[in-house]
């Protein structure tokens, strides 16, 4: 009897699953056109799966073991069951296979149900906590029916009482994992998410690669969105990734506006452009609501705006204008959604098409066009900080080894301190250097990130074609923003240069002994990753080399590196000001006086402003440039010793 229901569960469930994955893939097809390697996608998901997603799931050793012997268990036994029991090839060879495969499987799952019993605040609830008694039911009816195969025990075993009783945990087991895989549920992110490892839409990222700038808009054609209105605005790979959300809350956890009590939380995010593909809305989400904002509120469909100004939407604004864009949630996710292309993306449609950037959001775009910088300020005073300095300009010298790029913190007091401190450590070292001065103009990061691609594109054009006018190897600045924009996002539009960080760029100056260096004073230090150098561009080492050369033994927060927790700088977020229950710099302070140190090092002229705009009592802030240059020896010019006139004797006559 068991022989005769097994292969019909086992069809019908696949049947069924082909059928929902179908209507899945149509369904995220909805969205607009994607190029994608579609053979050379899929040959690649193997390795995608095993090496380049792996090491981040490997950061958890409890759910990286939970999940090789789960997963690898079920791939190996679903194969087997089908092979032997769908197929009827009862080989004992075969079924000894199955019984390990199931086992391995059994044991994964106890671990998941023991996950399940206290599960953290980050994991969502639901149909996620019926998983585990899936996995198990699955794993131990396809032992159970196999021990005939493998001749441990007689073929009928049990008579129809346990053949009944086999087919219900069949039925079970099959319907969740492979009907529900494709027609939803819990296991809906193994089928979403292998295809996304294989249409990524960043596929740059594998194989040992970083891809973390943003994608530009084409605003030469008149056809093209700018920005996402409605569901169906995103491409359909992005659709894919949304879907392949495991719902494991990793980027709730490290999201600092979440932390705050601002109205965002990445993970519903996610869910709720998945809700909005399939229509409906989010009373059923079973995790974390965005802080303060309840459940059941909110709804919309695949041709209906994301975000609705007068009324309720999917998300409301805010939410979008929480973001920090620090990519703490893209660096965690074990499914490597793109969190911030998202945002970003509805945050060009409110930009662009509606005009509604918050708060001082609108005055500073204004400021963009008309002054080439956020503030305001007047574009000729750009270079005011340096009158005593004697800058060479490289308008003068057509051509040198390195473009200074000072950036906007020209016109801030506070930073001008750093940009004077980094000057006198090239000039220290010899560095034929040049700025550009007056022809610079603000890199567009800002513009950029608050949705105004338009005005981004123009600030860029402009820069590129100035610094096309001259010849230099290399662009060094101060400002991780910056650095970023002109190393990875201006090359979409013309300009590709080597740029460095001012800290990578003096860790090369202390190798190669181009600098005479002395030994700080500061005894208790801690260093504070910016974002945009650390997640963004992968440069941990070279500040801490630096600081360690010049005597200072780093005393590492417990979030520091790839999980940093941002200043709150990033993403337009101080011009947004979304309110919350605390400020994200105060959580960062925090993290810092857990250390005991006297002082923070940082590398970022936003996160000396957003440190330093902590109320004291607090540790000093300084900028690595400002380390080294108070430690530097400057050669002791020995006046040249003329000879002493000789004395003529006077002949007496």
């Amino acid at each position: 009897m068991l022989n005769t229901l097994l292969p019909i569960l086992l069809f019908a469930a696949l049947a069924l699953a082909v059928i929902g994955a179908a209507k899945r893939f149509f369904m995220w097809r909805r969205g607009r056109p994607a190029k994608v390697d579609w053979i050379g996608g899929l040959l690649k998901m193997p390795r995608r799966y095993l090496v380049d997603l792996h090491h981040v799931v490997e950061r958890d050793k409890y759910m990286s073991k939970t999940h090789v012997a789960t997963a690898g268990g079920f791939v190996l036994a679903a194969v087997l069951a089908i092979v032997v029991h769908g197929f009827g090839l009862h080989n004992r060879i075969l079924g000894f296979a199955l019984l390990a495969a199931t086992v391995l499987m059994f044991v994964g799952a106890l671990f998941v149900a023991k996950r399940r019993r206290n599960p953290p605040s980050r994991l969502s609830k639901g149909s996620w906590m019926r998983l585990p008694k899936s996995l198990l039911m699955f794993a131990a009816s396809f032992f159970i029916a196999t021990l005939p195969v493998a001749g441990i025990l007689p073929a009928g075993f049990g008579g129809w009482i346990l053949a009944v009783i086999l087919a219900v945990g069949v039925a079970w087991g099959v319907s969740e994992l492979f009907f529900g895989m494709t027609w939803g549920g819990p296991m809906k992110h193994a089928f979403a998410g292998a295809l996304h490892l294989a249409w990524h839409r960043r596929a740059e990222r594998f194989g040992g690669g970083r891809s973390t700038g943003l994608k530009a808009l084409d605003l030469d054609n008149p056809k093209a969105p700018l920005g996402v209105e409605k569901p169906t605005d995103f491409t359909w790979n992005q659709l894919l990734g949304f879907d392949a959300c495991v719902q494991c809350g990793k980027c709730e956890a490290m999201c600092p506006a979440f932390a705050a009590g601002q109205p965002l939380n990445p993970k519903k995010l996610i869910q709720d452009m998945v809700i909005g593909l399939a229509g409906g809305n989010d009373a059923k989400f079973a995790g974390s609501p965005y802080p303060g904002k309840p459940l059941g509120e909110h709804s919309g469909g695949p041709h209906q705006p994301i975000v609705d100004l007068n009324g309720k939407a999917l998300v409301d604004a805010e939410t979008l204008w929480s973001c920090t864009t620090c990519r703490a949630c893209v660096e965690e996710c074990p499914m490597m959604i793109e969190h911030v292309d998202a945002i970003v993306d509805m945050r060009r449609h409110l930009t662009l098409e509606k005009g509604a950037t918050p708060n001082k959001g609108a005055e500073v775009l204004d400021n963009l066009i008309a002054t080439d910088n956020p503030g305001g300020f007047n574009p000729g005073g750009r270079l005011n900080w340096a009158a005593d300095l004697n800058l060479p300009l490289l308008a003068d010298k057509q051509e040198a080894d390195v473009l200074f790029w000072v950036g906007d913190g020209a016109f801030d007091m506070r930073n001008q301190r750093t940009l004077r401190a980094f000057v006198k450590v090239l000039k220290a070292a010899d560095v034929d250097f040049a700025v550009l001065g007056l022809e610079e103009r603000d890199s567009g990061d800002v513009a950029r990130r608050l949705g105004d691609e338009a005005t981004f594109q123009q600030l860029a054009k402009r820069n590129i074609a100035t610094m096309a006018k001259y010849r230099f190897k290399r662009i060094v600045s101060c400002d991780p923003h910056s650095f970023h924009v002109l190393k990875n996002e201006y090359g979409a539009l013309g300009g590709h240069y080597e740029v460095l960080h001012h800290s990578t760029f003096i860790d090369e100056l202390v190798r190669k002994g181009s600098l005479n260096l002395g030994q700080s004073k500061a005894t208790s230090v801690t260093y504070h990753d910016p974002c945009y150098l650390g997640r963004y561009n992968g440069e941990y080492e070279a500040p801490r080399t630096v600081l360690k050369a010049i005597g200072i033994e780093v005393k590492e927060m417990e979030r520091s590196g790839f999980r940093s927790r941002c200043c709150g700088g990033g993403g337009g977020a101080p011009i947004t000001d979304i309110p919350g229950k605390q400020r994200i710099p105060d959580m960062r302070m925090v993290d810092i006086k857990e250390t005991g140190a006297e002082l923070v090092a940082v590398g970022c002229p936003q996160c000396t402003a957003m440190l330093e705009g902590v109320v004291a009592p607090r540790p000093e802030i300084k900028d690595i440039a400002e380390l080294v240059a108070e430690v530097l020896i400057e050669p002791v010019e020995v006046a040249a010793k003329k000879p002493a006139a000789r004395r003529e004797l006077a002949e007496v006559q």
